[in-house]
């Protein structure tokens, strides 16, 4: 079922933008750039571990993001901890291992190119805070970058189960049709007009609850996309991939999904 969330949810008027990028420049791609400023942390609403593995676009902008509004962020890459010195330095988050990353945390950000997921370090989630939630921002590009997945293409999995089958945990399946830039110079107050919302799929109603007061805290509206086996709704071409609006186009992008798979990403 597809919800409204948010204090105002009358205000949720979007802002208009191109929903799609034909030079397949994909939202999760867009580079980094300067975001408003964020209250000092301790204001309003308490402070979570986070740990973040990946940093690119996506998350290099949730890093930038979270730490600015008080959280105390690990950020990890396939790089290693000494890539992300300047990362580090600018935001003062905490460069370390992907093995690392969810130590203590009670929120771990996997961002990685699906092709990637399998390569995670074993015991991904050893010393992750009890019980800490997963988002998964991921997406499956075939053609150009992940190759034939067997199990999303002829078994008909959703993108985000099979990143849980690789990762032994459930997960919350957000941010994966938003635009990297948007993260640090979309965010607006609950009520503005302008605010966007993002489609976020789980199936666990208290993990994908944490997940939306998150997102809220980063300045965006949300929309209960349904379970990990609804979350095709939001995979790449689809209506809301990449989609700038509000509460109320999102939802009815959700609702106008298609669930046989583009042909434009079949491996």
């Amino acid at each position: 079922m597809l919800t409204r969330t948010g204090p105002n949810p009358g205000a949720d008027r979007g802002i208009t933008g191109a929903p799609r990028r034909v030079d397949r420049t994909y939202p999760e791609e867009a580079g980094p750039g300067r975001g408003p400023s964020e209250r000092p942390a301790g204001a309003e609403g308490s402070t979570m571990k986070i740990g973040i593995i990946g940093a690119g676009n996506i998350g290099g902008n949730l890093t930038r993001r979270l730490t600015a509004l008080g959280h105390e962020v690990s950020v990890a890459n396939s790089r290693g901890p000494e890539s992300l010195g300047a990362l580090a330095e600018e935001t003062g988050a905490t460069p370390v291992a992907a093995s690392e990353a969810a130590r203590g945390a009670e929120v771990v950000v996997v961002t990685v190119p699906l092709k990637n997921v399998p390569d995670l370090p074993s015991g991904l989630f050893d010393g992750a805070a009890d019980g800490f939630v997963v988002i998964d921002t991921g997406n499956y590009y075939p053609r150009e970058r992940d190759g034939r997945i067997a199990a999303i293409e002829d078994e008909g999995l959703t993108e985000s189960r099979w990143t849980e089958r690789q990762i032994g945990h459930a997960v919350v399946k957000a941010f994966n049709g938003t635009y990297a830039q948007d993260i640090l110079e979309r965010p607006r107050p609950a009520g503005d007009p302008e605010r966007l919302a993002l489609p976020v799929a789980g199936d666990d109603a208290a993990a994908k609850e944490r997940v939306r007061r998150l997102i809220d805290e980063l300045g965006f509206d949300t929309v209960d996309a349904g379970g990990i086996d609804d979350s095709w709704r939001q995979q790449p071409d689809t209506p809301v991939y990449g989609l700038r609006e509000g509460v109320d186009a999102v939802t009815k992008a959700l609702a106008e999904a298609s669930p046989e798979r583009p042909e434009g990403f079949r491996g």
